[in-house]
Parts: C-alpha cells; structure tokens; sequence
C-alpha cells in the first residue's frame, strides 16, 4: 500500500560563506541553509529511502515527500536545477513584500520556477515573527495581499501556503481559509493532516544546516525515532516560547551571538 510522506521544510540553498545573498540574512537565518552539494546529497538519499518520485510536470504521487522552501530567496532557482535534475518539483513559499529585493527572487523568477512545474505558494507579506499573535486584521491581510501579489505575477490564483516564523494559532489557520487558502504547510513535525476551517494543515520536517542526508532521508521516510526526536524538541521550544514570550526571542538572540542553538534532534552527526 502506497503511504504518505513526510513533508520537509528547507530555507536556501547556498555556497558556505555566501548565506546573506540569498533569503534573509544573518546569523539566525543562516541556521537553516544548506549548500547546493548538501542538498544534492540529502537529495540522493531521499530518493534511496523513499523509491518514488514526483511527476517534474507538478503532480505528486501519494508515496513521494514534499520538498517545500520557505522565504522566496533568490537560491530558489538552484534548488530547482537540483531537484528537476531527479525530476522532482519544489514547494516555493514567497514573502511577497520582497518580491524582487536584494537576496530574492524576481517576478521573473517566480513565472519561470511555476512554468517549470513547481508549485508558488505564499509565506505572508511581511513575515510576521510572531504570526500566532497578530491581530485578526493583519492576519486576514498578511494572507489576501500576499495570494493577491502572487496570482498578478503569475496569472493564476494561489491556493497554497505556509506559516512563517513558526508562531501558529487557529486564528492563522482561519484567516488563511479567508484568503482562499486550501491547504496550509506550519512548521510542526507531524506527520498526519488535519482538516480545520475548511482548509488541509500540514506539518513539516525541519532541516537545518547540519542536517545529514541520513537523518533528511530518515525524516522524510517517517522513520520513528529521527521524527520522535524533532517532535520532542519542537514541543518543548513551542512551550518555552509560549511562557517566555518576547523574553524568549532576546534569550535565542543571545544564544545565538554565543553560537548555540538547539538542533533538531539530527541523530546522524558527521
């Protein structure tokens, strides 16, 4: 019987040393880039682990992952090289206020990755760091102005997304089914959907910097203890944020001016 993957969430795709030139820069955002020959590898061992692939027209088959990347770096159309050459197709999740900035992509990106057969989806306007908590206006707005941006470059309505920051509540949920959102990807490491105000909800996977082929292959394939671990880790971030607030966001600053960070439960360290 053919079973349902998992869905991962990558960022950018760069050159060490180069991680500021595509995406959002800084030392917190470079926590989740991998380089093209990381991602070439993670890549071959998914394809190892799971035996499927994707139709490169832009149809998935139920067994095959979805490689989704979030923010709408300009490395978007590098990744796309490394998947298409396996034929498989990527999610796209584009901040649409910097649409054709510095470090992102293009509207001629975006008609060229969507002509390739790669699915365009919306990341918000603005990238709220903290969506779960804005208000019920700016979330209806942060989801209809983003869809709306996307479907005039693109020629087509925009019926896909995924939540930013990693900050989620109902109310984000809501909002994006107000939007004509049909299906919403968080950033929660579940493995089954969830049906909720008339939209499918999907979790993903994280992959960061140091993830191994291994243990991306390992997280895609739904293996128990690889996606046991992130779960655990995510819950308890998730209630740390929730008790820490605003104090939380200072802490991870200062853990990261001191180069540490928690990592996502990669059990295959080399």
């Amino acid at each position: 019987m053919t079973r349902r993957l998992n869905a991962l969430m990558y960022h950018d795709v760069v050159a060490t040393g180069a991680e500021d030139s595509s995406g959002f820069p800084g030392r917190d955002a470079a926590l989740y880039k991998v380089t093209p020959q990381q991602f070439a590898l993670h890549l071959d061992a998914i394809e190892r682990a799971v035996g499927d692939r994707p139709d490169p027209r832009g149809g998935r088959s139920q067994g095959a992952p979805a490689i989704t990347f979030d923010d709408g770096g300009v490395s978007a159309l590098t990744a796309a090289e490394l998947l298409e050459a396996r034929g498989w197709i990527g999610h796209f999740f584009i901040t649409a206020n910097y649409i054709g900035t510095r470090g992102f992509v293009s509207e001629d990106d975006l008609r060229e990755l969507a002509r390739r057969g790669h699915v365009i989806g919306s990341h918000s306007c603005s990238h709220p760091l903290r969506m779960g908590h804005c208000s019920w206006a700016q979330l209806v707005d942060e989801w209809t102005r983003s869809c709306d941006v996307l479907r005039q470059i693109l020629g087509a309505d925009v019926h896909v997304a995924s939540v930013p920051g990693g900050d989620f509540a109902p109310q984000v949920a809501e909002a994006a089914a107000k939007a004509g959102i049909t299906t919403l990807f968080t950033s929660e490491p579940a493995r089954d959907s969830r049906q909720a105000f008339g939209l499918t909800m999907r979790g993903r996977f994280t992959i960061q910097k140091w993830t191994t082929a291994a243990t991306a292959a390992a997280l895609a394939a739904g293996e128990w203890l690889p996606c046991a671990r992130q779960a655990a880790l995510w819950n308890a971030k998730k209630l740390t944020k929730r008790l820490g607030g605003e104090r939380y966001l200072q802490l991870r600053k200062l853990l990261l001016r001191h180069g540490s960070e928690v990592r996502w439960g990669d059990q295959h360290q080399s």
